[in-house]
């Protein structure tokens, strides 16, 4: 379709604007610490709005509103989860790090474990970076595909590129300064497209609340406890999991914690981060209502073929229903919660690769020079990757249950790892890696066994639960193993 100049215009500056700023950081004379921890001189708000930007990706963006268009808002109790989870990070995830001083959230696990325990979390959690980072490159080509018709593998290949040069080049500093930036626009590209979607009901703003009550579209989803669907109690336990493991042993998270000047600063950041994104999910979420409602009144105004395809509803409205103008801010918006998620993860799988596997298998004690290289090769390599698996998603149904069965999966369960070393003090690495052994065999009946067995004759060898339920039962396994045989073993050597 036609897209007039000026929406054009704004997004590409946008885009030239942001690529640049951020390539400006890699002709600053840094050592390794400064790409990767941003020196440790960063202030406390711009680490928070880092923290922000990471949460929210475009598959907050596009994928919350889909969510919502499609069913309701029980999508919404992940987020409810997070203050949650912040209580735990302000109280013990970031006073640990900060003791502990190193840039790899998986030191702790190599000191408490053995090598072998490092080296897992890490290979979990560089799959779980790549599938997230396909996720949101996926989602990132469905607006540009609606506005100028370009393929989708395309578009995917061309944005891939351009988040991958400036964080790797820009390293940390450069993420975290866009990310602040990308912060604010992504939230004023939000809350002005609600508002013209309220403002353009027949009946006035007024309309949308109609509908959406009558379609029962405001629901949290069941408060049965039943953990075979999608319900109130699945998600919020899978939301606390989840973000126990975003805050406790993310890399993206805990080198934030490391690049505030202080603790107290620190501790400032990671609340600005999460509990600002329990408001703006909801924006988003309340998006998705709106469109829902506004389509209803307006049947005509959406093409049948779009009417079960809810990531791409939004991405559709931006481009017919927005006036001139803001229709480029929006898509610069869309791009910049994908590109600020994207140059996040990029930058921490470097770091991981660095520390955990270049330094641990090739060379302790890389220069300078050779430390640099290693972290832009990485993060070349990292984001190339990314890109191959955008492509592979390219047609699911939703891109938002797609990301949290891959995480739920590629988790490995290593909270309930974290977990057991910080809680047991005589949990030892044999009773860990029993424990790690468990968990993956639950991780791959509960993600394989749907597939090969079936109803017919195989029941009782098929997952009965819920696919979210996977990062809850292999952390749950892990640490009740590991805790249970340290105790069993433990009372037998004292009984002797």
């Amino acid at each position: 379709m036609d897209l007039p100049i000026i929406d054009l215009a704004i997004f590409f500056l946008y885009m030239l604007l942001i690529i640049g700023f951020g390539i400006s950081f890699s002709f600053r004379k840094r050592t390794a610490e400064d790409y990767t921890l941003g020196g440790g001189r960063l202030p406390a708000w711009a680490i928070g709005m880092s923290i922000f930007a990471t949460f929210v990706s475009s598959i907050s963006f596009l994928a919350l509103p889909g969510n919502a268009y499609m069913g309701n808002w029980n999508g919404f109790v992940f987020s409810l989860s997070i203050p949650l989870a912040a209580i735990v990070a302000v109280k013990y995830f970031v006073p640990l790090y900060r003791k502990l001083q190193s840039e790899s959230a998986y030191y702790y696990l190599e000191q408490r474990f053995g090598p072998w325990a490092g080296t897992y979390a890490s290979v979990c959690y560089l799959l779980t970076q790549l599938a997230r980072m396909g996720a949101i490159m996926y989602l990132l080509a469905l607006p540009m595909n609606a506005l100028l018709g370009w393929s989708i593998p395309l578009i995917i290949v061309v944005t891939g590129i351009s988040v991958i040069v400036y964080a790797s080049l820009g390293g940390f500093e450069a993420v975290v300064w866009t990310d602040a930036i990308q912060g604010i626009i992504l939230i004023g590209g939000a809350l002005a497209s609600l508002l013209v979607i309220m403002f353009s009901m027949p009946e006035g703003p007024g309309q949308v609340f109609t509908i959406a009550s009558e379609a029962n579209k405001f629901s949290l989803g069941s408060f049965d406890f039943d953990f075979t669907t999608s319900t109130f109690w699945l998600l919020l336990i899978y939301g606390l999991f989840i973000n126990l493991q975003n805050f406790g042993i993310d890399q993206n998270y805990v080198q934030r914690y490391l690049s505030a000047r202080t603790q107290k600063e620190a501790e400032k950041s990671t609340w600005l981060g999460s509990l600002l994104y329990v408001p703006v999910s909801l924006l988003f979420f309340f998006i998705g209502t709106a469109l829902f409602a506004y389509y209803q009144a307006q049947p005509e105004l959406l093409p049948a073929d779009l009417q079960s395809a809810g990531d791409k509803v939004f991405p559709y409205f931006i481009v017919t229903g927005l006036p001139t103008g803001l229709t480029g801010l929006l898509i610069a918006s869309i791009f910049a919660a994908g590109m600020s998620t994207v140059s996040t993860s990029i930058n921490s799988s470097g770091t991981v690769i660095l520390s955990d596997f270049y330094k641990k298998f090739f060379n302790r004690t890389p220069n300078q020079k050779e430390s640099m290289q290693v972290l832009r090769n990485a993060s070349f390599a990292m984001g190339g990757s990314s890109i191959f698996v955008a492509l592979a998603l390219n047609g699911v149904t939703s891109a938002l249950d797609a990301w949290w069965a891959l995480s739920s999966v590629f988790s490995g369960g290593v909270l309930g790892l974290f977990l057991l070393g910080v809680i047991s003090k005589r949990a030892k690495s044999v009773h860990a890696a029993i424990g790690v052994v468990v968990g993956v065999l639950v991780i791959l009946w509960l993600s394989l066994s749907p597939v090969f067995f079936t109803s017919d004759g195989w029941l009782a060898f098929k997952s009965p639960f819920h696919a979210n339920l996977t990062i809850i039962l292999s952390t749950t396994a892990i640490f009740c193993v590991g805790f249970g045989l340290s105790a069993l073993l433990q009372g037998k050597n004292s009984k002797a």
